[in-house]
């Protein structure tokens, strides 16, 4: 009788639920990393030596040069919506299939993005730091006087699956109306139900009362958000960012924050996180979370249940339910290899 093939190798380049990880070992010999060590690009040039298949998050840049050293990758699954730690083009270039995990982690991703908006336009944490610092003595008429949520104007900045939850929850659940700026507008049947209207980029900016950016990070989207677009925003309003890092110019809003010519914010993500610039730490009227918006315990494990579906399709002659580049698996090339 013939030895049976090796199984595959794979990478889970962070620390996941062990179930997730057991569940690879039925299909591949598994290095995981327990420990979650982020690993810089060499220790993850080299730990992908050998392996057929990666299992990452944000935090893993899957570039042209990890790429070349490691030809015999032929799948990155990132447990994650976002992918601009993956070079998309080479890994096409490559034949090498990339996969995300859009989809199960919109409608909680969307209930923080309000919750968000809610706290910066109600001061929720300016409030809340002054009550801990023990200032509280007495009621004011004008204590910490925010802005409505309910019959104000929410716009949205990228209407792809989380913006128009976002919506939904505005206009159905506080009467809001809606505009929304994207690459291309949506289909009349999904604008009618929540009075959604679509606006040039300027007019969004100038109309909003509470804006939301939910658009994905590239180089064109770079800076969406700056010291110009801030300008254009009413001094009355709001900016919650749920999207990605480096879509706001944190140093313009940060100043923008402190001379008062936005009200407030609320940032889940920044530019080069985990680090958050300094001056948006020093600002009272911004909220600060440390990109948790899909953080359930539901929600993560079904982005982890997705992205190991996606590795183990890719890699047992399956068909993973979410390529980002599936040009790789119609020419046929993951599967030559």
């Amino acid at each position: 009788m013939p030895a049976a093939a090796p199984r595959p190798a794979v990478l889970v380049a962070r620390a996941v639920f062990p179930e997730v990880v057991q569940r690879l070992r039925h299909h591949f010999e598994v290095e995981d990393n327990p420990r979650d060590r982020i690993f810089g690009k060499a220790e993850l040039t080299t730990r992908l030596a050998g392996k057929a298949g990666a299992f990452t998050m944000g935090s893993e840049r899957i570039d042209a040069d990890v790429l070349a050293a490691n030809p015999q990758l032929r799948v990155v699954a990132n447990m994650a919506v976002g992918y601009n730690n993956f070079d998309i083009p080479a890994c096409t270039a490559r034949g090498v299939l990339a996969t995300n995990t859009p989809d199960v982690l919109t409608e909680t991703t969307a209930d923080f993005g309000f919750a968000l908006m809610m706290a910066a336009a109600r001061r929720m944490a300016e409030s809340e730091h002054f009550l801990r610092r023990g200032e509280w003595t007495r009621w004011a008429f004008d204590m910490f006087t925010g802005s409505d949520v309910h019959g104000a104007t929410l716009g949205i900045l990228g209407m792809g699956r989380i913006g128009q939850a976002i919506a939904r929850r505005g206009a159905l659940g506080f009467g809001m109306k809606v505009i929304y700026h994207n690459r291309s507008r949506l289909a009349p049947a999904q604008e009618a139900p929540i009075g959604a209207r679509y606006v040039d980029k300027a007019t969004l900016l100038g109309e909003a009362d509470h804006l939301v950016l939910v658009l994905p990070y590239s180089a064109e989207s770079h800076h969406a958000i700056g010291a110009a677009e801030l300008a254009r925003m009413k001094p009355t309003a709001t900016l919650t960012n749920v999207a990605r890092g480096g879509i706001v110019d944190d140093a313009a809003l940060a100043a923008a924050l402190r001379e008062r010519r936005i009200a407030a914010a609320a940032l889940d993500v920044f530019e080069g996180e985990p680090k958050v610039h300094p001056d948006l730490l020093a600002v009272p009227n911004v909220v600060l979370t440390p990109h948790i918006a899909s953080a359930t315990v539901a929600t993560r494990r079904a982005m982890a249940d997705l992205a190991a579906d996606n590795l183990v399709a890719a890699l047992t002659g399956g068909q993973p339910p979410t390529p980002i580049n599936p040009e790789v698996l119609t020419e046929g090339r993951l599967r030559a290899r």
